[in-house]
């Protein structure tokens, strides 16, 4: 391709994507004089709206998944004050629970079901033309889990195109993890039509999501921009974020199926050599530092049905080395890497 890109949502003050929209939705919620506000969360929406409540003297209640959220993303919910209730459910038994919690009390749901949410996320595709000069690339692609950033995205894309702010739309592409890949077979395999719901596994805990709330609006986005949906599998995913990585750019699990469905996009020829592509990095590399530590170690898939496929991820693997407090013992390391080069 001509230009590869990515538009890093992870520098954002609780470094996910996940604040353009919280601090829209959370400003409505305290207009409004709601003392509690909620959300069910697979982590970067618990620590997000946790955060933002805090700053507005509103208190938060957050509903997970037991044992299925990064303890990087929960630990940022706890400090920020939030209520922090864990579910013996995935993420969709804990929507329905918050759903029928907000019909009882007044609670102000938080979830990218809110209007709100969507339209304050709209500012990273406006930010990303902006910083393009607004020169629209070719492609932008996007990780999908409950669908709510590419829908957003895609209606500020829409919306800028008829404001005469940019000539022509990107191809806008989604991209799923084998795993949880509800909107992949319902492009797919029924043309959008229907909603396959599922019970969602993936290490990439940002989307491990059956039932995306937003599927519709993301559907009529990509057709709208003429994009497509992937998936990929949790091998792909690791090493792709390991590639990113090694380029100096660290982003969580999630982020990296961006790459993984950009290389299979190649070589399905959607996306062509002379084409421009941007993919949407949605969190920061220490959002899940556990994956990251796992998959150095070489022990990420032990144990897994991945495991056998995981041996070729050992060339980017680094392994912190244990060696004798001696200038003899580093310098034998450096010269073994520098033999391999």
């Amino acid at each position: 391709m001509q230009s590869l890109q990515s538009k890093h949502q992870g520098m954002n003050p609780t470094a996910s994507f996940k604040d353009t929209g919280m601090t829209t939705a959370a400003s409505f919620a305290r207009q409004d004089g709601f003392r509690w506000v909620a959300c069910a969360s697979t982590g970067n929406t618990s620590a997000s709206m946790a955060a933002y409540a805090a700053r507005g003297g509103m208190r938060s209640l957050v509903l997970i998944p037991e044992g299925k959220i990064s303890w990087g993303k929960l630990s940022q919910s706890l400090d920020y004050g939030a209520v922090t209730c864990q579910l013996r459910a995935d993420f969709d038994g804990c929507v329905r629970v918050l759903s029928e919690l907000v019909k009882r009390r007044p609670i102000y749901l938080l979830n990218s079901v809110n209007p709100y949410r969507l339209e304050g996320q709209k500012t990273a595709a406006i930010e990303l033309l902006e910083q393009l000069d607004w020169q629209t690339p070719d492609h932008l692609i996007v990780p999908g889990g409950n669908l709510g950033n590419s829908s957003a995205l895609g209606k500020a894309l829409l919306e800028m195109k008829e404001l005469g702010l940019i000539a022509r739309l990107p191809k806008l592409s989604v991209i799923q993890a084998e795993g949880a890949n509800p909107f992949y077979r319902t492009f797919r395999e029924y043309g959008g039509k229907k909603l396959v719901a599922m019970q969602a596994d993936t290490l990439a805990t940002a989307i491990r999501i059956g039932n995306p709330a937003s599927w519709k609006k993301a559907l009529r986005v990509i057709q709208a921009t003429e994009g497509t949906v992937e998936q990929v599998s949790e091998v792909e995913i690791a090493l792709a974020k390991a590639e990113i990585g090694s380029d100096g750019v660290g982003c969580e699990p999630a982020s990296a199926v961006t790459l993984a469905g950009l290389k299979k996009l190649v070589k399905q020829g959607f996306v062509k050599s002379n084409e421009n592509v941007v993919l949407i990095l949605t969190g920061h590399v220490l959002k899940d530092p556990e994956f990251t530590l796992k998959f150095h170690r070489g022990d990420l898939f032990t144990g897994s049905p991945h495991e056998k496929e995981a041996e070729s991820l050992v060339p980017q693997q680094r392994t912190p080395l244990v060696l004798d407090a001696s200038v003899d013992a580093v310098l034998r390391i450096l010269e073994r890497f520098d033999s391999e080069k």
